[in-house]
């Protein structure tokens, strides 16, 4: 059993050899290892939430990054001498299995919810928003997550990542077909591209509601090639997990099916980081893959980028022998840097004990978060947030264009692009 020892003071001299003799009888049962300071202020108890195994999107490296996480910062002492305890929660892609999660947070006292993956906002918003724990960091993958008072999202949610898609394809497709999702946040995404593909008078793209958790896309694959035409034509896939299963049936589709006679390779394909990454690149055959010469969209530079050398450090040396971890994984990405802003926020607050109150106070009146470049400075101010109708808390508006060639997801053009106007003219 884990003892906390801050309920008393103790004198300077005696609280450190309390602490020296302590610290492998005690704080190694606690997931700390010996000879580091972690616990000598009470434990930050946060939460990761994903879902795994499931039909549909799963994100197992979210959690599994959280608690490697916490492995290297609990080495190096812990979190302003605050033990990081973080416990993990599959929500398993229902609204029951959120609410459940959310619940248990509240159950746990945890003082945030960080860097986590749903697509059911209704049901964990609400449990979080009665007990006042902070979302740090979200996926963005739903619209509770840039509307409610106590979420602090990183990126730009898929609001950002959409519109700054359609800006990529504006200048390089004559003709786009979009297949999305059949669901209520699938539904937002034809006039968020739509915003981008106007910035270059572009006429808009061919909506292609499809089923998330197909075993097969061949209809709908047969669909958005024709609709994509055979000159400069795009289909565009943005389905999570089972895009690599879209862009398969759209491999597999006879000759005569592929439109107007036309060669296949004569349409482009693209999506967005999250539905296409350097794993699934990886997984299909890297330069000979079904995805080489696609456009992506992404919230981060690059994998291979430097800026994600200290991430891909923490990897090597907390778990090297998880392969649920992958630094080029958005999911991994995104948990690194709502961790990030978590220990920013404990540090600034100075403080034995920290509460979920402390942490929404100190994010509300503008503690600035430097994420090393791997983001733009991060700040939730009322004046930082871009007020977007259905988006108001995105803060982060910027977005990368990149492009898979030999294999790699590398930059199309270097540096972020700035969304958020297109974002804004979105209906």
């Amino acid at each position: 059993m884990c003892v906390s020892m801050t309920g008393r003071r103790l004198p300077p001299l005696f609280a450190y050899v309390t602490a020296a003799a302590a610290a492998a009888s005690l704080l190694t049962g606690c997931g700390v290892l010996p000879g580091t300071t972690a616990g000598s202020r009470e434990p930050v108890t946060v939460m990761t939430w994903a879902p795994d195994q499931t039909r549909a999107t799963n994100m197992p490296g979210m959690p599994a990054m959280a608690q490697a996480y916490a492995r290297w910062v609990n080495a190096q002492g812990g979190i302003d001498g605050h033990e990081l305890r973080v416990l993990t929660c599959n929500e398993h892609n229902t609204p029951s299995g959120a609410a459940d999660c959310a619940r248990r947070a509240v159950h746990e006292k945890v003082v945030a919810v960080v860097g986590s993956y749903s697509q059911n906002g209704r049901a964990f918003m609400a449990p979080l928003e009665a007990a006042g724990i902070p979302y740090i960091g979200g996926y963005g993958i739903t619209e509770d997550e840039f509307t409610s008072a106590i979420s602090y999202p990183v990126n730009g949610g898929q609001a950002s990542l959409i519109a700054g898609h359609g800006m990529q394809l504006a200048q390089e497709c004559r003709t786009v077909s979009l297949v999305r999702p059949d669901t209520l946040a699938g539904d937002k995404m034809p006039e968020l591209l739509n915003s981008g593909l106007r910035k270059a008078s572009h006429r808009g793209a061919v909506d292609i509601p499809a089923v998330e958790d197909a075993a097969e896309y061949t209809k709908q694959a047969g669909r958005a090639r024709e609709k994509a035409g055979s000159e400069n034509g795009c289909v565009t896939a943005v389905l999570g997990e089972r895009t690599q299963t879209f862009f398969d049936s759209f491999r597999r589709l006879p000759e005569e099916e592929r439109g107007s006679g036309g060669k296949r390779d004569a349409v482009r394909i693209s999506s967005v980081l999250g539905s296409v990454g350097q794993p699934v690149i990886d997984r299909t055959g890297g330069a000979h893959s079904p995805f080489e010469g696609a456009y992506v969209t992404g919230w981060y530079p690059e994998a291979e980028d430097r800026a994600w050398e200290p991430m891909r450090k923490v990897i090597k040396e907390h778990a090297f022998a998880d392969n649920r971890v992958d630094p080029a994984d958005a999911g991994v990405q995104t948990t690194w840097i709502a961790y990030t802003v978590l220990k920013a926020v404990v540090e600034s607050l100075g403080t034995d004990h920290v509460t979920a109150t402390q942490i929404t106070q100190a994010l509300d009146r503008g503690e600035r978060i430097d994420t090393g470049g791997l983001t733009p400075t991060l700040r939730w101010r009322y004046q930082d947030l871009l007020g977007a109708p259905g988006f108001p808390r995105i803060v982060n508006r910027k977005v990368t264009f990149q492009v898979v060639r030999k294999g790699r997801l590398v930059a199309q053009r270097p540096g972020f692009v700035d969304v958020g106007q297109t974002v804004l003219t979105a209906p």
